[in-house]
């Protein structure tokens, strides 16, 4: 055996050994899955968007087919931007079902984020084209949903469908403000998704709040009404 061909070898193996331990890790992440597997069928629930000074925020819902392999899926946060939006496609290519819930800046404001997290919850669950037995949510019960609910401490790390809902409401969520910065310029959405950065609350100190602002979430860095609308004209 040459050496290239012993280097070939080599890296074959090792790839091999990469790909049996990710299995293995995937398929610790099927244990709610299976455990509720006689239910029927089964919906993860995740949202993105609670912290951010700016922008919606986002609820995915995504139902997998028994035993769906997806390489790599995981808690979205624990993702490069590239490995995500691959993986957002490969999701709504094999679910059975996706559904994504919205809430506005607005309404945020008005009901305040653990309210509008729930409401964007809901119509994910609500925009499904399959009615799930069963939902298994990322840390919380969410109030007024007439299924049955487990929720799972860190379950975008736990749980398959939980993973793949957290990367679907990730994805949607970061395509929605990189078009938010072309409305409104100035604040850097497109890389800041809206959160606190501090190129982020430089801009709002000096061009104020935009339509897509939240209004109680800034209320530290910007005084009264001022400029509330200036990047919106």
């Amino acid at each position: 055996m040459t050496k290239t061909e012993l280097l070939r070898q080599q890296r074959e193996q090792r790839k091999a050994e990469k790909l049996e331990a990710e299995r293995k890790r995937l398929e610790n992440m099927w244990v709610y899955e299976r455990q509720y597997a006689e239910c029927g069928a089964l919906c993860g629930i995740d949202e993105v968007g609670r912290g951010p000074l700016a922008g919606p925020v986002v609820a995915g819902a995504v139902i997998l087919p028994v035993d769906c392999e997806i390489l790599y899926l995981n808690d979205s946060k624990k993702l490069s931007e590239k490995k995500r939006e691959q993986l957002y496609d490969e999701i709504m290519e094999k679910a059975v079902a996706v559904g994504i819930g919205a809430v506005s800046p607005q309404r945020i404001d008005e009901i305040n984020i653990l309210q509008a997290t729930y409401e964007a919850m809901r119509i994910a669950v609500s925009r499904l084209s399959v009615v799930p037995a069963l939902l298994l949510n990322d840390a919380v019960t969410i109030p007024g949903i007439d299924l049955p609910q487990v929720p799972i401490i860190k379950g975008d790390a736990k749980s398959v469908s939980i993973a793949a809902a957290s990367i679907v409401a990730k994805v949607t969520r970061d395509r929605m403000m990189v078009q938010y910065e072309e409305m409104y310029p100035g604040y850097a959405f497109a890389s800041n998704k809206g959160y606190g950065s501090a190129n982020h609350i430089k801009a709002l100190k000096e061009l104020g709040p935009c339509p897509i602002h939240r209004r109680s979430f800034i209320r530290n860095f910007v005084g009264g009404e001022q400029n509330q609308v200036s990047a919106g004209k």
